[in-house]
C-alpha cells in the first residue's frame, strides 16, 4: 500500500509540475509567416456603433473580443482568428482622426496613447508624398506596440523585483514563483537562480530608441522586409525557416536571413527581447542599470550609443539613430503610456 501511495503522489507532483510549466510559460517566441494581414486591434473591447453618423464620444463596452470602426475591424492582440484587413494609409489616418490620437498632446503628457494595434503595415504607406503625414501614421502604429511589449516587461520586472525583495527579508520562493524564475532565466539566457543578472535584462526599451530603430531598419514602413514579413528591425536569423526573408544584396558566403513574423506586435516582443539577452548588447544594458542606480529616467539617445553592435555601420548606425530621434523630437514620447482598458473611447 506504501509503494502505491508513493506512486500516486509521486504521479500528481509531476503533473502539477507540468500544469505549473504550462501556465508559467506566457509571450512564447514569436511565430514567423510569409503572407502578414493588415488589421487593427483593440484589446477585449467592442465599439458602440450607434448613430455613427453624429461625430461624438461614445464609450467602449466590452462585449466580446471584435468591434467595427469606419470599416476598420478591431480585436484583441492575442485573438487567433484573421479579420478584414485594412488595405490603405487612408483608413488608417481617418481611424486614427477618430480616436483622437495625436502625438503633440501625448508628448506634453495631455492624453494616452489609444490601445490601438495594427498586425501590419498598409501597403500604400510610401505613396502619401506628405512627408509629416507618412511619419505621423508610422509613429502612431509603432508607438501603442512598443508601449505594449514595455507594459509585459514591466509587470514581469515588478514581479521578479518582489521576488527579489522577498528573498532578501528571508522568504522561501513558493514553487510556482521558482518554475516562472526558471523560465525567465531560460528566456533571458541568464543562468538559474541568478536573479542580479535577470534584473538587469527585464527592463523596458524607451519608446524613442525603438521608434529610430524601426524607422532605420523598415525604412519608414516600406521595406521588403516588413511588407513580406512585418520585420520591423530587420532581425537576422540563420535557422531553416520557410518564411524568413533572403536578402537581395547579401555578401557572397553569407547565409542569414531576415526573420519573418505574423504580426508588428511579435516582432516589436522578438527585438526587445534580443536586446534585453544577447550578449552583443550587454553594454547597454549595463548603461541602462546604471541610469536606474542614478534615479534617472531611461534615456533612448544615451542608449542608442550602446548600439554599435547592432549593424555594421557601426558608430555610423548609432549616428542616425540620435540623428532620428532628434530630427522628430522622439524623447518626448519616452514619458508616453497607453490609455487604461476601463477608459477606452472612440469617436465615431
Amino acid at each position: 500500500m506504501t509503494r502505491i501511495f508513493e506512486r500516486c503522489a509521486l504521479g500528481s507532483v509531476f503533473g502539477l509540475v507540468a500544469i505549473l510549466l504550462v501556465v508559467a510559460l506566457i509571450n512564447p517566441p514569436a511565430s514567423e509567416t510569409a503572407s502578414p494581414k493588415a488589421v487593427l486591434e483593440l484589446p477585449k473591447a467592442r465599439l458602440d456603433l450607434t448613430e455613427v453618423n453624429r461625430p461624438k464620444f461614445l464609450p467602449v463596452k466590452a462585449r466580446g473580443s471584435e468591434a467595427l470602426l469606419d470599416g476598420v475591424e478591431v480585436r484583441s492582440p492575442d485573438a487567433g482568428h484573421v479579420i478584414r484587413p485594412v488595405n490603405t494609409a487612408a483608413v488608417l489616418e481617418r481611424t486614427f482622426t477618430q480616436l483622437g490620437y495625436d502625438l503633440d498632446s501625448i508628448g506634453a503628457g495631455k492624453t494616452e496613447v489609444p490601445r490601438v494595434f495594427l498586425a501590419s503595415m498598409p501597403g500604400d504607406l510610401g505613396k502619401i508624398r506628405e512627408s509629416k503625414k507618412r511619419k505621423g501614421l508610422f509613429f502612431k502604429t509603432v508607438l501603442p506596440l512598443v508601449l505594449q511589449v514595455n507594459e509585459e516587461i514591466a509587470k514581469d520586472r515588478k514581479r521578479l523585483g518582489d521576488l527579489i525583495d522577498a528573498k532578501k527579508r528571508g522568504n522561501k520562493i513558493g514553487p510556482v514563483d521558482r518554475l516562472w524564475l526558471i523560465v525567465m532565466a531560460e528566456r533571458y539566457k541568464t543562468r538559474r537562480g541568478d536573479m542580479k543578472s535577470l534584473i538587469t535584462r527585464v527592463d523596458l526599451i524607451p519608446p524613442s530608441l525603438a521608434l529610430a530603430q524601426a524607422v532605420e531598419e523598415s525604412g519608414w514602413g516600406t521595406s521588403r522586409f516588413i511588407r513580406e514579413g512585418n520585420a520591423l528591425f530587420g532581425q537576422w536569423t540563420w535557422a531553416s525557416s520557410p518564411n524568413a526573408i533572403v536578402p537581395k544584396n547579401r555578401d557572397d558566403g553569407k547565409t542569414h536571413k531576415i526573420r519573418a513574423f505574423d504580426s508588428l506586435l511579435q516582432s516589436v516582443r522578438a527585438y526587445a527581447r534580443n536586446l534585453n539577452s544577447h550578449r552583443a548588447y550587454r553594454h547597454l544594458r549595463a548603461r541602462r542599470y546604471q541610469l536606474r542606480q542614478d534615479g534617472q529616467a531611461l534615456d533612448g539617445m544615451k542608449l542608442a550609443e550602446q548600439l554599435t553592435s547592432y549593424s555594421e555601420r557601426g558608430e555610423e548606425y548609432v549616428k542616425t539613430l540620435r540623428a532620428i530621434i532628434s530630427a522628430n523630437k522622439l524623447r518626448r514620447l519616452d514619458g508616453a503610456r497607453l490609455i487604461k482598458t476601463t477608459d477606452i473611447r472612440s469617436v465615431i
